[in-house]
């Protein structure tokens, strides 16, 4: 694996101009943006990345008091952790018709509200049936922000699509694991209620929707026939809603499909982790508020790592070698995990913290694979709906099969077994090939 330019930009002699001009002459822009409006979405950004895990991981923290309130059975529990990836998978196909229709900021922002809604609603919805419809809602929200953060990354950064992923992809790192580290702590001082604990993570989502309502306004007044001016800051209006204009079929690219199923298979860990690791530790008889913390030490292990990574990959032509080494990390984890989960439960999630960092490397690939924001919109889009399609039986598997044998053996062998699969994938998707070379899309 040898250095060199990222793969994402078009091949030019200066490097430097070319990634950013395409996207700015197409929206009529001047050449710089100005520091405030640059800022601004930059919080924008990490404001939405804290608040599209938390929904998740809080439940996974007090799963057991949940399903106890709720009167779940393991495989229902199993069914409730499947939810993310069904979500995922049939809203985030819609994501890039929204975009095109609406903005990407309007749905990302319409998203964010969604979320605040379904959490604050959620533990006291009445039932399961409530509270799966409640967590619908906000996973609906989630979704739409899952496949569109990246196209915002590469239309507003187009020539800092590895450090703005990397900011992007920790801040989702950061969200996951302080919700999954807090929750029961949280729960206890705020009066030992599950529904309370859960509540609590959609005021997040409500501070989130602010500098998102305010980017709406701002750039909904630069709009407006006549609207579009030069005041001297060098503001950029935001980009235009993409136009829908013909192109090939993404399914006729391989290197769509491998990372489709690279992304599907990351993902199925990843949720097989959030919503069963704390209950692994917890039959290993590990405190319920250390299991917690555990898996809080899982996700926050991708706080630095999801900054290095997508810096890392786009200086290299391919990342196959990157994933290889992710998925190894994993594979030992999960050994660990097998023979000895509370004597080395600390090791053990380091490195399964560092194999779950195959997220911010799929999310780097998005935009590496196509030399378009158009690419990127319907490349994001077939990964993740796909992958998380693939996604959807892991979870529920793992609970079947938990409620079955009674032990972990045969779900921690499953974890194990799905990283080969992995690596192999991430190999091919790796591969410096782009989408538009394959199928022949317009730039």
């Amino acid at each position: 694996m040898s250095p060199s330019e990222p793969a994402a930009p078009p091949a030019d002699p200066s490097r430097t101009q070319p990634p950013a001009a395409p996207a700015r002459a197409e929206l009529g822009a001047p050449e710089r943006p100005s520091v405030w409006y640059v800022r601004l979405v930059m919080l924008a950004v990490v404001l939405a990345a804290l608040n599209l895990r938390p929904a998740i991981t809080s439940l996974g923290a007090l799963l057991e008091e949940a399903r106890t309130g709720l009167h779940m059975s393991g495989a229902v529990a199993g069914v409730l952790t499947s939810v993310p990836a069904i979500t995922f998978a049939v809203f985030g196909v819609a994501a890039p018709r929204l975009a095109r229709r609406f903005g990407p900021g309007a749905v990302v922002c319409a998203g964010l509200v969604a979320i605040a809604t379904g959490l604050l609603l959620r533990p006291y919805a009445g039932g399961t049936v409530g509270f799966l419809a409640a967590s619908a809602l906000a996973l609906i929200g989630i979704a739409v922000g899952n496949v569109l953060m990246p196209v915002i990354v590469k239309r507003y950064f187009p020539d800092r699509v590895g450090t703005m992923t990397g900011l992007y992809s920790m801040g989702l790192a950061i969200g996951t694991s302080v919700a999954a580290a807090a929750t029961v702590p949280l729960t206890g001082a705020l009066g030992g209620s599950w529904q309370t604990g859960l509540a609590v993570w959609g005021v997040l989502a409500v501070i989130a929707v602010v500098p998102w309502t305010v980017l709406l306004v701002r750039d909904r007044g630069r709009a407006r026939p006549g609207g579009t001016r030069r005041d001297g800051s060098g503001a950029v209006p935001a980009p235009a809603a993409e136009p829908d204009r013909p192109a090939g079929k993404i399914v006729r690219s391989p290197t769509a499909w491998a990372l489709g199923g690279f992304f599907g298979l990351q993902a199925t860990g990843a949720y097989i982790t959030m919503g069963w690791m704390p209950q692994i530790f917890r039959d290993a008889g590990v405190p319920a508020q250390t299991a917690g913390l555990l898996l809080a030490v899982t996700m926050v292990m991708g706080v630095p790592l999801a900054f290095v990574i997508p810096r890392l990959a786009t200086r290299f032509r391919s990342q196959g070698p990157i994933a290889a080494v992710l998925g190894l990390s994993g594979l030992t984890g999960y050994a660990g995990l097998f023979f000895a989960p509370a004597e080395g439960a600390w090791l053990w999630v380091l490195l399964l913290g560092v194999s779950n960092c195959a997220f911010p490397l799929a999310l780097t690939m998005i935009g590496l694979r196509s030399r378009t924001s158009a690419g990127v919109v319907r490349l994001s889009a077939f990964a993740q709906s796909t992958g998380y399609l693939i996604s959807i039986p892991g979870p529920l598997l793992v609970g079947v099969l938990y409620e079955h044998s009674g032990g972990w053996d045969l779900p921690i062998a499953l974890m194990a077994g799905l990283l080969v699969p992995q690596i192999a994938l991430g190999l091919l998707a790796g591969r410096d090939r782009t989408i538009e070379d394959e199928t022949g899309m317009r730039d």
